[in-house]
Parts: structure tokens; sequence; C-alpha cells
């Protein structure tokens, strides 16, 4: 989530951009009088809000969506360029706010496309500017775009299963990673970390992953929520890892702060992956019932979710021989939904699932 440590009027015109409003219905929107707003927009970073306007402006950014967040910083970070330094970028031809508002809006489009598993639709949104623009010709307006879509680009691959190599998550994350530090952005450079992190656990690197999650939980760059976040995922690599009973103390600590946080998505996700743990302690009550909160709870418009939830449910079914049967047919559910959409990795994950299972008949049969 967005923050401000001190609101100027640059931040605040930041705010009122991203929102698309007018001055007047700024002022309304704030409860503030339209020349106070008038008054930051005319002197900009040398005039600050008073300390109760301060916390109004910290209360409307705070309440505002994803996609108001994401345009508030593309506005913040361009305005921060001086005339001198736009003028001497190479090609450019007087102001680029209007292609990076174009630009700012095909991210949010390419957000939701990838919430969608849409990856043809999103890769040719994202495609659209990375292939217009290099890096090195753009100001730090421009760069901030650029590594916010090289960032969503290693979301597409990683949800693809391109983990490793030069065309996959990894190789975009780290281009990001060194865009956003170049820029001095602490807090993305850490969700960067945290994504090369998940990277490194799907590429089955786990005591790696394990140490970098337990280091971000802990990181004040990143917000309560990423660092529960990062907490779960300790709790995944410990699970993966044979630690299950470990694994399901951690990740109840992670599921409680999204309980506060009222995070209803990530709180599915930690009871998905609480079954999980249960399922490897040989705890299938348990399991069952942390899958069937995250089955009634769990987002229905996500096909990855979807998959991710029906072949966990498969797995733990599969768990208990009365109800093998029924185990395969979820996971043959989940592995055609996958198919369709792309998701080479659960895909992947699956076939392991089934394969694992069918060895250790094989071995209670001899």
């Amino acid at each position: 989530m967005a923050t401000v440590h001190r609101w100027t009027g640059s931040e605040a015109r930041a705010l009122r951009l991203a929102l698309r409003m007018s001055v007047r219905c700024f002022a309304d929107h704030l409860g503030v009088a339209i020349r106070t707003v008038s008054k930051w927009e005319k002197l900009l970073a040398s005039t600050e809000p008073r300390p109760d306007t301060q916390a109004i402006l910290d209360t409307a950014l705070a309440r505002s969506g994803a996609t108001v967040q994401s345009r508030f910083e593309t506005f913040l970070s361009a305005a921060e360029q001086t005339p001198a330094a736009k003028r001497s970028r190479v090609g450019a031809a007087g102001s680029r706010a209007s292609e990076y508002e174009s630009w700012s809006d095909d991210l949010e489009r390419s957000a939701v496309a990838l919430s969608r598993q849409n990856f043809v639709f999103a890769e040719h949104l994202l495609g659209r500017w990375l292939n217009r623009f290099t890096r090195e010709e753009l100001d730090d307006g421009g760069l901030y775009l650029f590594a916010r879509s090289t960032a969503l680009l290693g979301d597409l691959r990683r949800d693809r299963g391109a983990v490793t190599g030069p065309l996959s998550a990894q190789h975009a994350y780290t281009r990001a990673r060194s865009a956003f530090d170049k820029l001095d952005v602490p807090r993305r450079v850490a969700q960067l970390d945290l994504s090369l992190a998940v990277v490194a656990e799907m590429a089955g690197d786990l005591e790696i992953a394990a140490r970098r999650y337990e280091r971000l939980a802990v990181d004040a760059r990143l917000s309560r929520r990423d660092r529960a976040r990062a907490k779960l995922w300790v709790g995944t690599a410990l699970s993966k890892d044979g630690e299950h009973d470990y694994a399901a103390r951690v990740m109840m600590t992670a599921t409680r702060d999204f309980e506060e946080l009222a995070e209803p998505e990530d709180w599915t996700v930690a009871h998905q992956k609480l079954a999980l743990a249960h399922r490897g302690a040989g705890n299938l009550v348990q399991a069952l019932r942390f899958i069937g909160i995250a089955r009634d709870t769990g987002i229905a418009e996500s096909p990855l979710q979807r998959v991710r939830l029906d072949a966990a449910h498969g797995h733990i079914l599969l768990s208990d021989p009365a109800t093998v049967d029924d185990g395969f047919r979820r996971l043959d559910q989940a592995a055609t939904l996958a198919a369709e959409f792309g998701l080479s990795h659960q895909v992947r994950t699956i076939g392991t699932i089934r394969t694992m299972t069918a060895g250790a008949s094989g071995a209670r049969s001899r």
C-alpha cells in the first residue's frame, strides 16, 4: 500500500489526479475549503497541510483502491522530475505526461488481465510499452512505470511456470528490482525481494527461500500485510521441507495477522496452506476443516486460485484410502483448468502429486 511520511502540496495534487477529481470535488472529498486545495496546487512542495489535514490525506489515500494508489505513485514519481531533467532526455519532445498516463492505464488493465489469467492480453499490454522505450531514455517517471511493467511481466511468467532462465520470472524480477533500487524506492525493492524468494521456492530451493522469507517477515521496508505474507511463506517452505507441525504454527500467526488486517484473500490462501501442512503432519481432520474454510471463502473469479484450491483438496483426499477416487477426480478437474489457462507450474505440481500417490499405493500393495 502507498504511504506518505509527510504531505506537501505535490503529494496532495498527485492524489487528486490519481482520484481523477477536479479541485472542487477533491476539496469536497476531503472536507476542506477549495482555496486550501488551490493553494496546494499553486505552491506544491513549498507548502505543507496542517497536521489535522495531513491525517485526512492519510485516510483518503489508505481508503483508495489499489488502482488509485498505483496512479498516485506514478504521478508522484513523474512530479519529482525537474524541467531540466526532462529536457535532457534523448528524444523527449516536451512533456510525456499524457504518454505516462496511458501507460499507467495499461498497467492497471494488465494487472486485471493477470488476475484472470488472461496472459496473452496482459503480455500484449506490457509489451506495448516495454518494447517502445529503453530504460536508458526514460526519466524517473518513465523508469518507475518501466519497473512496474517489468515486475508485472515477472508475475506473468511466474504464473505461467517460467521460473528460471533468460525469459523467466526471476530475470524480470531482477531487472525490476534494479530499476526500483536506482529510483531509491525501498518498499518496491523489498517487494521484489519477496517475489524472488517465491521464485526460489518454486524452483525447489527451499532452504534459500525460507531464509529470505524469515528476513523479509521482519523487514521494516515492507507493509504489515507483506510481512505477514512473508511469514506465511516461511511456513510454506518449511512444510515442503517436511517440518509440518512447525510450519502450521508459523502459518497460524500469519493467518491471525490477515484477519486483523481485514485481508480476506490472503486469509483464504493461508487456510489453504494450513490445510496442506496438517495433511503433511497426518492430521486429516484438521486438513479437511481448513481446506473447507478456504473453499467456502475463496475468490471464484481467479482460475489460478480455483486450481490451487482443487489441487490442495485433491491432495488431502488422496491421503485417505476411503476418498482416493474423489481425490483423483478433484485433481483431474484442477489439471484440466490449469491446462486451459496455461498454468504450467500447477500442471507439473498436480502431475507430481499423482505420481507420488501412485508410487505410495504401489509400495503398499507390495
